[in-house]
Formats: C-alpha cells, structure tokens, sequence
C-alpha cells in the first residue's frame, strides 16, 4: 500500500540532488565562465521546487504522530527543518529568477544568489541529518512483519 511515508521517501531525494547539481553548477560557473553551467544552475533551482512536494509528503507523513514522545520530538525539529529548507528554496530561486530573467542586474546579484543557494544547501543538509535520525534512531517509517507462529519445518 502506497503511504504518505513511502511518498515522502520516493520524492525528497530528487529536490536534494537536484539543489546540490544546480550548486555545483554555479560553482563551476564561477570557476569557469562558461554561460552554460550558470543556466544550469538556474533551471535546476527551479526544478528543485519539487522541495515543495517533499515538504507536503513529509508533513503528511507525519500526521498523527504523539507530540510527547521522543520521536514526535524529533519529527518536529525535522519539519521545522524542512519548512526552512522549502521557504530558503523558493526565496532562492525567486531571487535568482529575478537577476537572470528580469532587467534587474546589480553587481552583486549573482554572488548574493551564490550565498543564498549555499545557505539553502547548509539548510538542506541538516534537514536531512534529522531525516536520519528520524529512520536510523527512531526507526520512523519502518515497518517490521514479525510472526508469532513458527515457520513449518521442511
């Protein structure tokens, strides 16, 4: 059965390496000057608005969960997280598509766009140290099939 857990898992790896490909291609932009890894770095900021459906999966997923508990805790420091993560997105990528679209071009527009993705990296990061620990320590989502009646001998 398809849950908002296995949603949440299958779509929140993409706007992870989608942000850390589009950072990787302003990096190399700055390095290099080649217009094509600038472009790149916008449109795979763009792409990784996804982060938005993550946030919405995630939060569906965790729906439900005891607040008083140390894994209701821990859900809420990860979407607290997260919510910061998806805002610092979009922020990100509307500024960005501000500096390369529009005929606002400051100086400093795209060293500013620079830090911002490298914030929103940082933020992504830590987001998904608590998603971590939310699966390796509290074991959220996992589902274990125990049986109590012994396995038939051959």
């Amino acid at each position: 059965m398809l849950t908002a857990t296995h949603l949440h898992a299958m779509i929140v790896h993409f706007p992870i390496a989608l942000l850390l490909a589009g950072f990787l291609s302003d990096l190399l932009y700055l390095t290099t000057k080649k217009p094509f890894f600038k472009t790149a770095g916008l449109y795979l900021l763009v792409l990784a608005l996804g982060a938005v459906a993550a946030y919405l999966t995630g939060n569906a997923a965790g729906d439900g969960m005891d607040d008083g508990s140390s894994l209701g805790k821990a859900i809420e420091v990860h979407e607290d997280a997260a919510l910061l993560t998806m805002v610092l997105s979009v922020v990100a990528a509307a500024f960005r598509i501000m500096i390369d679209v529009t005929s606002f071009k400051p100086k400093w527009g795209y060293a500013a766009s620079v830090v911002l993705f490298a914030i929103v990296i940082a933020s992504i990061a830590r987001t998904g140290f608590y998603g971590g620990e939310l699966v390796y320590k509290h074991g959220a989502g996992v589902e274990l099939e125990i049986s109590l009646t012994p396995e038939p001998e051959n």
